[in-house]
């Protein structure tokens, strides 16, 4: 009916429904006021029903359209304020409230989403928060009431109750920010706030009045204390955030970008009416840093992602127009150059911002030294085991003997900062050249093999696959020779929340890893096993096609000695050719049960026993109701080796032997 007829469904369903909490807002001919404290406005069984059939028409029913949006919009704020008073109380209330919260966040335009977040923060009028005069209260039946408050006579402990009821609400929008589970959000909210900042920097101070009345002096004497009123509270709200969740905030290029530009108007706002304080001089280092770490090899910038910096080439100029200090006029129009020829061209003082920030040393001694120091990824120094002692020689020898350890360390420290090179074929070279030294077994290079591993590692996330399979190459040649330490770390690598065609590199290292291991993969075979496994169970259509993959080259690898997991790799594979979606991952499935039936041959009547039957009717389905004709070709080739594998069990062949008896 909210599709077809919107405006009835709205008069009749929507508002009757929403009676009760937009009950709790007040309404403009202001009634709440004539009524006495203590008066319950809505009562439980009220305020439960309206809340649980609210969450069964938007949450469970899941159909949004602009008539559905538009009406919950109206008593948003209502459920906001019930839902930041249930997480201070124990009530089955808070979940279909957070529920309602993110689905409408979530079903929402972007606009309309910023909007009521601002209006829950209190930036903008756009949601009606609970009216003053009302308040929640715990119910006999674990529900809440809406009640009429008393109004309190102590100033100073209104004051307090509304500071601590401001901040309290601040600190829930954040953990509602954390739940929502559409991309970007957070930060398209955290940038709004920064831009709003940038408007008040950019306002001009309301000017004394010349003369002053009798009557003027009933006005406020600061003029200007609303707009620093308003200062502060974006203020607030900024620094709520980025101490509650600054990890989740920028997550993307677009997002960066609009965070410095944001940055830069208000800085240039700052120069212009001539604030230059310490807070605006380390927020445009910040800025500038954080875009010289971006030109400097901190993200992988492609194409599009130089058109969305080149929106910030403009404001550089601004800022190496009006900034009086020369060493950051320098550094912007650098900036500027390097983003519109792509990275192709970088000075010295833009290499140096970018190692700033990035926690290296301006220098390219102090980067090397950083890149190799001491093994381990926190920069801390290993212990190392003593030396055994030798003859002492002549000062000739011990002078030509530092030298030469001084021009190998030096080597090892320029490959590594070359493994940082944005330039894609010094990279890879750098890649090959240290993966060459691991294969020799260098003392230098085997020193390090923590620092190398976390460097192979982080250029698996190239996009080139020149750069790519020469850090998969590295890796694999680092657990040929600490198969105890890499593998482990890889494994976690490859559980871990990264981008699955990151992950999909690692399976690719994981393989390599254990056909270098031989005979010593089998410790790490349960292991491996459920890592593949678990990746078979990833949103990402690929990726699960690339762990069902590897499993089948697995199973080849371990000769298909799988133990007690065999059982449970064949009810996976069963289920994920009965229940997914994608055609290659099914292909991928189904070809696994051919390389497991082919593999185990004879065996698979006995290891294989309780699913064998399962496994053959599935096989079948497959063969009369699949759509994709490879893996209509896949199951076919199973069925064939079922067939040749009960043939040859339920009739063995025929030996003809020659016995030859003496009688005693």
């Amino acid at each position: 009916m909210v599709r077809q007829h919107p405006q009835q469904a709205e008069k009749h369903l929507l508002c009757p429904l929403l009676e009760p909490l937009l009950r709790c807002l007040g309404g403009p001919e202001g009634s709440l006021a004539d009524l006495p404290a203590g008066t319950v406005l809505v009562k439980e069984e009220l305020l439960t029903g309206c809340v649980e059939t609210v969450y069964k028409v938007c949450v469970v029913g899941d159909e949004p359209s602009p008539c559905l949006l538009g009406s919950l919009r109206l008593a948003l704020g209502a459920i906001f304020s019930l839902w930041c008073f249930t997480k201070q109380n124990v009530s089955f209330l808070r979940t279909p409230c957070q529920e309602i919260l993110l689905w409408f966040l979530e079903k929402s335009e972007r606009q309309a989403s910023l909007a009521a977040l601002e209006g829950f923060a209190e930036l903008r009028g756009t949601v009606r928060l609970l009216h003053p005069r009302c308040q929640f209260q715990v119910a006999s039946e674990g529900g809440v009431v809406v009640t009429i408050k008393e109004a309190l006579s102590d100033e100073d402990e209104a004051l307090y109750q509304k500071v601590s009821s401001e901040q309290w609400r601040l600190e829930q929008l954040v953990d509602l920010l954390s739940h929502c589970r559409s991309g970007g959000l957070a930060g398209d909210f955290f940038i709004c706030c920064l831009k709003e900042l940038t408007q008040i920097a950019s306002e001009e101070d309301p000017a004394p009045p010349s003369q002053v009345g009798p009557l003027d002096l009933e006005q406020p004497c600061n003029p200007a204390l609303p707009q620093q009123m308003r200062q502060l509270q974006v203020l607030q709200v900024v620094a709520v955030l980025t101490e509650g969740i600054s990890d989740s905030l920028l997550t993307d290029v677009r997002q960066v970008v609009e965070f410095v530009a944001a940055t830069l108007q208000r800085a240039c706002a700052s120069l212009t009416k001539g604030l230059v304080g310490a807070v605006e001089a380390q927020t445009l280092s910040m800025a500038m840093g954080l875009v010289a770490a971006m030109l400097g090899g901190a993200m992988q910038l492609k194409s599009e992602d130089f058109a969305t910096l080149k929106q910030l080439v403009p404001l550089l100029e601004d800022v190496s127009r009006v900034h009086p200090e020369p060493v950051i006029q320098e550094l912007a129009a650098d900036l500027g150059i390097s983003i519109c020829t792509h990275s192709a061209f970088s000075t010295e003082a833009v290499c140096a911002a970018a190692c700033k920030t990035l926690g290296r040393s301006g220098g390219a001694a102090g980067q090397a030294r950083t890149a190799a120091s001491a093994g381990t990824p926190d920069g801390t120094s290993r212990p190392v085991a003593p030396l055994p002692q030798k003859p002492p020689r002549n000062s000739s020898e011990e002078r030509q003997g530092m030298g030469s350890v001084a021009e190998e360390s030096s080597d090892l420290q320029e490959l590594l900062l070359g493994a940082y090179n944005p330039d894609i074929p010094v990279r890879a070279v750098a890649l090959r050249r240290l993966s060459r030294m691991i294969e020799q077994r260098d003392p230098g290079a085997l020193k390090i093999q923590e620092k190398l591993l976390t460097v192979f590692v982080e250029n698996l996330e190239h996009t080139d696959s020149f750069v790519y399979l020469s850090a998969i190459q590295g890796v694999a040649l680092l657990s040929d020779a600490f198969p105890q330490e890499v593998l482990p770390f890889l494994l976690a690598q490859y559980g871990s929340a990264q981008m699955a065609e990151t992950r999909m590199k690692v399976g690719e290292v994981l393989l390599r890893t254990t056909r270098a291991l031989g005979d010593l993969v089998f410790q790490h075979r349960d292991k491996l096993i459920h890592a593949f496994l678990r990746g078979v169970r990833d949103p990402d259509s690929s990726l699960r096609a690339s762990s069902l993959s590897n499993l089948g080259e697995l199973c080849q690898i371990l000769g298909f000695q799988l133990g007690s997991v065999v059982q449970e790799l064949a009810s996976c594979l069963a289920a994920v050719v009965k229940t997914d979606h994608e055609a290659e991952v099914r292909r991928a499935a189904v070809h696994v049960v051919v390389l497991l039936l082919r593999g185990l041959s004879t065996r698979a009547v006995e290891v294989l026993r309780d699913v064998l039957l399962d496994l053959y009717r599935l096989l079948k389905s497959v063969v009369r109701c699949e759509q994709d004709a490879v893996t209509v070709l896949h199951a076919q080739l199973a069925l064939e080796e079922l067939d040749d594998i009960l043939r040859q069990f339920l009739f063995p062949p025929q030996t003809l032997q020659k016995k030859i008896e003496v009688l005693p």
